[in-house]
């Protein structure tokens, strides 16, 4: 039972990884929360899914959700950002929530508020593992995040472009001068973090087997208190937090009843807000440790 549920968690945990590294990319390079990470998860989702029901191989389905989300945070970032790059923190802050909104009312109006049902014989298979039961979705999910996670340490480690991302995340000025592009890079930030939120869309609507218009809601927050109690500009951090929160919801669910699921994961973020500001594996200073 515990190892069954400890399964579990890993699984959950992995989308929120995903989604709280989409967080944390343009938290670390511009300081600012993109609100619009939350339903970008929620349009990828239902891109990758509907292609996958219309007979689709999933890599096909992930490719083009990465691709339409990874799109759609450029144009947040142009809209959302660029205008208001000189203004007060607030102001992105409300235009990325702006963005949040119309992105659920366009998906409400395009796929409906009644939940995108997957057909039970997609990825039913399960795998016996002593007395674990694995299915071929958790596989997928798991796989997958842990692909997309070391795709993301590949690219920040050993390309100009990460070099670009982790020196802006230091000095935004001094990089500059050393002739880093900087608008080229906060772009391709903002696209990087819409592609793996997008990715995580599709996960999580194979993870449940149903997907809604809203679902980007309550796994945003859920990713946002992962950042926090990671570090909310250390990827490293992230990568702790997600399977941290992820076990800790489906322990609470299966020991201590659902009611209790939610106040857990946010009281630890508040604990680590009280205890440790600069969460888990965060430093002080705010930079972005890569």
């Amino acid at each position: 039972m515990l190892l069954q549920q400890l399964v579990n968690g890993l699984t959950l945990g992995a989308v929120y990884t995903l989604v709280a590294l989409g967080f944390s990319l343009v938290m670390g390079v511009l300081g600012i929360l993109n609100l619009a990470v939350a339903e970008l998860f929620m349009l990828g989702g239902y891109v990758g899914l509907t292609l996958m029901l219309d007979g689709q191989p999933l890599l096909v389905g992930l490719g083009a959700a990465a691709l339409f989300t990874g799109l759609l945070g450029v144009v947040v970032e142009r809209v959302a950002y660029q205008p208001l790059r000189n203004a007060p923190p607030i102001a992105p802050l409300l235009s990325t929530l702006g963005f949040s909104v119309i992105f659920q009312t366009v998906a409400t109006n395009v796929w409906g508020s009644d939940p995108l049902l997957l057909p039970p014989e997609l990825m039913d298979g399960r795998y016996q593992l002593g007395s674990i039961s694995v299915g071929q979705a958790q596989l997928v999910v798991m796989a997958t995040a842990v692909g997309m996670v070391a795709v993301l340490a590949l690219v920040m480690r050993h390309t100009r472009f990460g070099y670009g991302l982790r020196a802006i995340a230091e000095n935004r000025d001094v990089a500059r001068l050393l002739g880093v592009p900087a608008p080229l890079v906060t772009s391709g930030a903002f696209a990087l973090s819409g592609a793996m939120a997008g990715v995580a869309g599709v996960l999580i609507g194979l993870h449940y087997g149903a997907l809604t218009p809203f679902v980007g809601v309550e796994v945003g927050l859920k990713a946002i208190a992962v950042m926090v109690v990671g570090g909310t500009t250390s990827i490293w951090g992230v990568l702790l937090a997600g399977p941290l929160l992820g076990v800790l919801e489906v322990m609470t669910v299966a020991f201590g009843g659902a009611a209790f699921r939610d106040m857990t994961v946010y009281g630890l973020m508040i604990l680590t807000l009280l205890l440790r500001p600069q969460g888990l594996l965060g430093r002080a200073g705010g930079a972005q440790r890569v």
